[in-house]
C-alpha cells in the first residue's frame, strides 16, 4: 500500500493532472513533460517523482477521463429519458472528441480492454446499461450489441478529430449514424 501523500504533494500531483489533461487535449500525446511541468508551475523532477514516464501520466489522465465519463454515463443510465440518453451519450463523446485529442485515446484504449476489473469495465457496463434501456424503450434496434457501439464511437471520434468537424458536420454525420442505429418498426 503506498505511503499517503502529503497536502502539498496531493495539490502538485492534481495541479500537474490538471495542466497535463489541458495540454494533452491541445497537443495530442506528442505534447512534452516539460510543457507539463511548466505550466504546473514545478520542476520536471517532481512531475517524475509523481508520474515516472510519460506514459505513466498519460494513463492517470485517460484513467481520470474514464472515470469522469463512467459517472456522466451513470447519470443518463440512472436519470435520462430511456429513448434519448443513448444518443445525448453519443453525441457528447463525438463533440468532446473534436476537441479533445485525449478522448480518442481513451475510447481506443475501450475498445482493447474491456476487462471488467479496471476502470474502463465500469464505463463499458454503463454503455451496455444506456444501449439496453434505449433498446428497451424502443429507440435503438435491438440487434446492436456493445463491441459495435464501441467501434462506431471510436471510429466516429477518430474521424472528428482528424478531420477538424466543424458542429455542422458533426451533427449531420451523428444523424446519419443514429438512423442506422434507430429501431424500425416492431422489434423481436
Amino acid at each position: 500500500m503506498p505511503k499517503p501523500l502529503r497536502a502539498d504533494a496531493r495539490r502538485n500531483r492534481e495541479r500537474i493532472l490538471d495542466v497535463a489533461e489541458a495540454v494533452f487535449d491541445a497537443k495530442g500525446t506528442r505534447a512534452s513533460t516539460e510543457d507539463v511541468a511548466s505550466g504546473a508551475g514545478v520542476g520536471i523532477g517532481t512531475v517524475f517523482r509523481h508520474f515516472p514516464t510519460k506514459t505513466d501520466l498519460l494513463k492517470a489522465i485517460i484513467g481520470r477521463g474514464v472515470e469522469r465519463m463512467a459517472a456522466q454515463i451513470q447519470v443518463l443510465v440512472d436519470e435520462g429519458d430511456p429513448a434519448t440518453a443513448f444518443f445525448e451519450f453519443f453525441t457528447r463523446m463525438v463533440a468532446e472528441a473534436s476537441s479533445k485529442k485525449t478522448v480518442v485515446d481513451l475510447l481506443g484504449e475501450a475498445a482493447e480492454d474491456l476487462r471488467a476489473d479496471k476502470p474502463i469495465g465500469v464505463w463499458r457496463s454503463a454503455i451496455e446499461a444506456l444501449l439496453a434501456k434505449a433498446q428497451d424503450a424502443g429507440a435503438v434496434r435491438a440487434d446492436v450489441q456493445p463491441p459495435e457501439v464501441l467501434a462506431l464511437l471510436l471510429g466516429t471520434c477518430q474521424a472528428a478529430v482528424s478531420a477538424g468537424w466543424d458542429e455542422r458536420l458533426r451533427d449531420r454525420t451523428l444523424a446519419i449514424v443514429f438512423d442506422g442505429l434507430r429501431a424500425r418498426g416492431p422489434q423481436p
